[in-house]
């Protein structure tokens, strides 16, 4: 299950967030570090494809996609140093698949923390560069001085250097501009910065028809991160509804599908993840996989005896399945087709694996 660490400034708007995607009631105080400990929270990744497909074959169980995602206490100026919640912090956010700033961009009298949403990013991109550029330089000389005897490390610490230089200047690895091979070659040091980022600007009800004008500056500055725009207090209060009734009251207040499909839009692509679906009478559920994965590494996602006795995966897209009526019609209509291992599988593909054991 994939992982995503909201970082941000007391005030923020971390746990509303992780309430309104979660559809948790974790407390969310108007004082900093009313988060004092991680709160994991695992949201169902909501999928109509999957819903369809579980009506056409009659499901009795229907199973989405999850993720995790983690509200980690406050980061203040110093934290790299131990300030505020300090290395608590820095550890939790070092177990994360990706990095989630949650930026305040509305003013409340009542509630103390900055409202500038740049002013905020840059605090945080300073505290995590700094506490990168701590554990780079740690890392770099042991590592060093276990080259002198195994030359194969070199090249770790050549990565590890040239990591150190960009981080002394107080830039995050993601701003650096490295390739896919030099970002791939330090992850084994489990640097922050060198984690994918996305920026999620908390407006105010007041702002939601300007939410891409606030939302644009953070754009700019963060380049070809993700940035959504969202009113994380409505978002959470809606979560709190009846499935049912939620859909009604986000349209009311001009908030669309809500946060969890715009959030888990771009996380998905951040991340480079993808869903194929199964169905049958007696489940439907959609799977994650990374883009690019073969027939048989999803095979494995399922389960890992399917991978190893894997002969075939029997394969359509869900729309055609959908308009066929059913696996015995699409079959019959020729429209299944039978892929080996190495086949690349597409999102939206809906798969029946033949194996032996």
């Amino acid at each position: 299950m994939e992982r995503f660490g909201f970082v941000g400034l007391p005030n923020s708007g971390k746990t509303s967030l992780h309430n309104a995607l979660a559809g948790g009631d974790a407390v969310a105080a108007r004082h900093a570090f009313s988060t004092k400990s991680a709160n994991v929270g695992v949201a169902r990744v909501p999928d109509e494809r999957l819903l369809q497909l579980a009506r056409m074959s009659g499901s009795r169980r229907t199973v989405r996609a999850s993720v995790q995602f983690t509200d980690i206490g406050g980061l203040v100026s110093g934290s790299n140093r131990g300030e505020g919640l300090g290395n608590a912090f820095l550890g939790h956010i070092r177990d994360t698949d990706a990095i989630v700033y949650v930026l305040r961009a509305f003013a409340d009298p009542d509630t103390a923390g900055d409202d500038d949403p740049l002013n905020s990013l840059r605090v945080l991109e300073t505290e995590l560069a700094l506490a990168d550029l701590d554990s780079a330089t740690r890392q770099l000389d042991k590592l060093a001085r276990a080259a002198k005897g195994d030359p194969s490390l070199r090249a770790g610490c050549d990565l590890l250097a040239l990591a150190i230089g960009v981080l002394e200047d107080g830039v995050p690895l993601y701003r650096a501009g490295f390739d896919g091979d030099t970002r791939s070659g330090l992850r084994p040091f489990f640097l922050i910065t060198n984690k994918p980022v996305l920026a999620v600007v908390n407006i105010g009800e007041d702002q939601i028809e300007a939410a891409e004008d606030l939302a644009e500056p953070v754009r700019a500055e963060l380049g070809e991160a993700e940035v959504v725009a969202l009113c994380v207090q409505l978002e959470a209060e809606a979560a709190q509804l009846d499935e049912a009734e939620r859909p009604e009251m986000l349209s009311a207040l001009g908030l669309g599908s809500g946060a969890l499909d715009r959030f888990l839009t771009v996380a998905y692509h951040l991340l480079g993840l993808r869903t194929f679906l199964t169905t049958a009478p007696k489940e439907s559920r959609a799977w994650t996989f990374r883009a690019g994965a073969s027939a048989v590494e999803c095979a494995g996602a399922v389960h890992s005896d399917i991978q190893r006795g894997f002969i075939r995966a029997d394969t359509i897209r869900w729309d055609r399945l959908l308009e066929a009526g059913s696996w015995v019609a699409a079959r019959d209509q020729g429209l299944v087709q039978s892929e080996g291992k190495d086949y690349r599988v597409a999102d939206g593909d809906v798969l029946e694996f033949k194996f032996n054991v």
